[in-house]
C-alpha cells in the first residue's frame, strides 16, 4: 500500500516538467477540437495523434493520447448544447436537456454544469483506476499461455457488442480483424503467410495504416458524402460553473460517477451506455421529473457525469487484462503497443509504474478540460465554422502523411486508402471498424498463445480446459457468445421468470 502511493506520488511529479504539461495541454485541445466537429469522434482523435506522437518518447505520446481521449468525450458536449447534434456518441443523452437550455437563453449555464460534470466525475473514476487496477493486475499476473488464448478469444467475442446493434456484424468484422492478423511472417518460425510472394506484405499489416486508415480516411468519405447544416446558439450567459448548482446535485454526480465507472468496467460496454444508464437513474430519483427532455440540470449533469466517469473505468481492464470496453480504449489499447507498452497481465512485471502514470494522466486531462471549459469555449467554438469541404481535406493530407511517417514506406499508404475505401463502403453498410481494430491488435496474442499452449501440451488441447483459470475464461467466452443465440436468450428469459416466480410464490404474503 505504501509503495502504491510512494509510486502515484512519483508519477504525479513527473507530470510537473513544463514540457509534458504542455503535451497534455496540447492532447486535450486538440481532442477537444474532434469533439466539438460533428462526425468527429474521440476514436478519429486517438488514431490521428499516434502518428503525430510516434516520434515522442512513450509516457508523453500516451499523456498526449489520453489527454485527447477526454477531451474529445468532454468537447462532444459542446454540439450536443448548441447543435443538438452529440459531438461524439457518449453525448446523445446531453442533447435532449443541453439543447433545451440552449434554446431558453442559457446555454452559458449548461456548458458550466458540463464542465463541472465532467471534471468531478473524471476525478472521481480516476480514485477507482488508482485502486482496483494494481489489484487487477496481480491477479492477472497468474496467467500463461492457455490463459491468454481464451482472454484474446473473449475479447474477440466481445466484438459482437463493442459497437452497433447487430452482434453478428461485430464479431464479422472481428474476424477480418483477425485474419488481417496473420498476414505477414509469423513469429515462431518466420514462415510467410498469405503474403502471395509480396515481400511487402511480409511484414504484415501495419496498425497505424489500418487505425488511420478505418478511423481517419473511412471519417472522410463519410462527412464529405453526408454534410450536416449546422445552427449555433450563441453564448448570451457566462460559462463559469454555478458552485450551487455542483453543491445541490453533488448526489447525482457521485451516483452517476460510480454508475459510469462500473458500466466502463464490463467490456463490451461504451461511454454512451454510462450516460443513459446515469441519465434514467437520475430520472428515477429525482424530484423534478417532469423537466428532463426540458431542461433540466440533475439530467444533464447526470447525462456528462456518467460518460465522463466511465473513461477512467475503460482503463482498468485495458490496463489489468488487455481487454478494451469501448471503440475509442480499443484504439488506444493499440497505440499504448505501438509505443513499446503491452497492456495486459505482464504489465505489473515489464512496466510496473506505468499504473500510476496512467492515473497521473488522467488527472492532467482533468485539470486541462478544467481550463479549457473556463477560458476556451468561444475561441473553440469558431472552429464550427469552417466548411468541412475545407477540413476534410486538412484531415486527410494527414492520414496520408500519418500512414507514411511510420516506416517511410508508399506501402503503407496503399494499405491506408484500401482500409479506408473499405470501411467506408462497410460503414455505410452498418459495419463498425472497432470490432475489425479489436481482432487486429488481438491476432498477435491468440495466434501466439495458442501455439505456445499447444508446444507445452505435446499438442493437447485439455489444459486448455482443466487450469482453474483457462476453465473459467472458456466458460465466460461460451457463454457470452451463447447470449447472442436466439434460442439460448429465450431459454435464459424463460429460466429467469420462473425463478422470479418461484421466489413471490415462496416470499410473498399469503393469500396475495
Amino acid at each position: 500500500m505504501l509503495q502504491g502511493l510512494q509510486d502515484l506520488g512519483a508519477a504525479y511529479v513527473s507530470f510537473l516538467e513544463p514540457m509534458t504539461l504542455l503535451y497534455g495541454l496540447g492532447g486535450a485541445f486538440v481532442g477537444l477540437i474532434m469533439g466539438i466537429l460533428p462526425g468527429l469522434s474521440a476514436t478519429l482523435a486517438i488514431a490521428l495523434l499516434t502518428t503525430v506522437t510516434i516520434s515522442l518518447k512513450g509516457s508523453d505520446a500516451i499523456l498526449v493520447l489520453i489527454c485527447s481521449y477526454v477531451g474529445a468525450l468532454y468537447g462532444g458536449s459542446r454540439t450536443a448544447i448548441l447543435l443538438n447534434i452529440p459531438g461524439t456518441a457518449a453525448n446523445a443523452a446531453s442533447c435532449a436537456d443541453g439543447f433545451a437550455l440552449a434554446q431558453q437563453g442559457q446555454a452559458g449555464r449548461a456548458i458550466g454544469i458540463a464542465t463541472s460534470g465532467a471534471v468531478a466525475s473524471t476525478l472521481f473514476g480516476v480514485i477507482f483506476l488508482a485502486t482496483f487496477t494494481p489489484l487487477l493486475a496481480n491477479v492477472a499476473l497468474k496467467f500463461g499461455a492457455f490463459e491468454f488464448f481464451w482472454l484474446a478469444l473473449f475479447g474477440v467475442t466481445l466484438s459482437g457488442s463493442i459497437v452497433g446493434g447487430d452482434p453478428l456484424k461485430g464479431w464479422m468484422m472481428g474476424l477480418v480483424g483477425l485474419l488481417l492478423a496473420q498476414v505477414g511472417e509469423e513469429s515462431m518460425y518466420a514462415y510467410h503467410r498469405f503474403t502471395f510472394g509480396s515481400e511487402d506484405l511480409a511484414g504484415g499489416i501495419g496498425l497505424i495504416p489500418a487505425l488511420v486508415g478505418a478511423f481517419g480516411l473511412a471519417e472522410v468519405l463519410m462527412a464529405l458524402s453526408d454534410p450536416i447544416e449546422r445552427k449555433i446558439h450563441d453564448l448570451t450567459d457566462s460559462v463559469l460553473p454555478r458552485w450551487r448548482d455542483l453543491v445541490r446535485y453533488r448526489w447525482t454526480v457521485m451516483r452517476s460517477g460510480l454508475i459510469g465507472v462500473f458500466t466502463g468496467l464490463l467490456p463490451g460496454v461504451g461511454e454512451d451506455a454510462g450516460a443513459w444508464v446515469s441519465y434514467a437513474a437520475a430520472k428515477a430519483v429525482s424530484p423534478e421529473k417532469e423537466q428532463f427532455g426540458k431542461g433540466s440540470i440533475d439530467g444533464l449533469m447526470a447525462a456528462e457525469t456518467g460518460d465522463m466517469s466511465s473513461v477512467p473505468g475503460h482503463l482498468i481492464p485495458v490496463l489489468a487484462l488487455g481487454v478494451p470496453g469501448s471503440a475509442p480504449s480499443a484504439v488506444l489499447m493499440a497505440a499504448m503497443i505501438i509505443h513499446g507498452v503491452q497492456p495486459g497481465p505482464m504489465l505489473m512485471v515489464e512496466h510496473p509504474h506505468f499504473i500510476y502514470q496512467v492515473v497521473a494522466m488522467t488527472t492532467l486531462a482533468s485539470i486541462a478540460i478544467l481550463l479549457f471549459g473556463l477560458f476556451g469555449v468561444r475561441p473553440m467554438l469558431q472552429v464550427l465554422k469552417v466548411p468541412r469541404d475545407v477540413l476534410m481535406p486538412i484531415v486527410f493530407v494527414l492520414c496520408t502523411v500519418g500512414a507514411f511517417a511510420v516506416a517511410s514506406r508508399l506501402f503503407d499508404v496503399y494499405i491506408m486508402v484500401a482500409i479506408g475505401v473499405g470501411a467506408y463502403f462497410l460503414r455505410r453498410r452498418g459495419y463498425e471498424m472497432a470490432p475489425f481494430v479489436l481482432g487486429l491488435v488481438l491476432g498477435p496474442l491468440l495466434d501466439k498463445s495458442l501455439r505456445r499452449g499447444l508446444v507445452l501440451s505435446d499438442g493437447s488441447l485439455v489444459p486448455f480446459f482443466t487450469r482453474p483459470i483457462s476453465l473459467g475464461f472458456a466458460a465466460i467466452t461460451i457463454f457470452t457468445f451463447l447470449l447472442y443465440v436466439p434460442f439460448f436468450r429465450r431459454g435464459m428469459g424463460r429460466a429467469r421468470s420462473a425463478l422470479l416466480r418461484g421466489l413471490r410464490s415462496a416470499f410473498g404474503r399469503p393469500g396475495a
